[in-house]
């Protein structure tokens, strides 16, 4: 009979086998030549693909760590894989929970309307914090604002985003 160290071990071994192979079907998705490298500017659509959400920041310095001495504009998967195994494991840049985001949003709603206006939330994303690119807000106001409405129901799009990140 094996002792428990050995069936925890076999247990993390096939963790961390399934996290890798997960790694590689979506680093596989995004490797157009079929020469296990990424464009690096696609990298960032892996790791949140992969369910991380790291920061602006925060990806420039993955992608720092990965990328080579010489830029290439391409990011080898030999580099990859141990970098993103480590941030898997380890269940780094998780999404936020929905009821952190609605919190956001209610310090942004100072009347406490239950939503923000198409023009307000256009203001806090491009001069606030990380700013949004024009690509970015777009996106992002195509989720959440209420067509007929015209404004950002916010317990409704953070419904929406927490169910994107599950």
């Amino acid at each position: 009979m094996a002792d428990t160290g050995d069936q925890k071990e076999t247990s993390t071994d096939s963790m961390i086998a399934d996290i890798q192979k997960t790694i590689t079907d979506a680093f596989d998705i995004f490797d157009h030549e079929a020469n296990k490298t990424v464009d690096v500017r696609e990298v960032g659509t892996i790791i949140r693909s992969l369910g991380c959400c790291p920061s602006e920041a925060e990806l420039h310095d993955m992608l720092a760590e990965i990328e080579e001495e010489e830029s290439t504009g391409y990011i080898r998967f030999e580099k990859f894989l141990p970098m993103m195994t480590k941030v898997l494991m380890e269940r780094r840049y998780k999404p936020v929970p929905e009821d952190q985001i609605v919190k956001a949003f209610q310090v942004l709603d100072v009347e406490g309307k239950g939503y923000i206006t198409q023009e307000e939330l256009s203001k806090y994303m491009t001069e606030e914090g990380e700013p949004f690119t024009s690509e970015e807000l777009e996106e992002m106001m195509s989720q959440a604002l209420d067509p007929e409405k015209g404004y950002v129901p916010y317990k409704d799009y953070a419904s929406l985003m927490a169910a994107e990140e599950a």
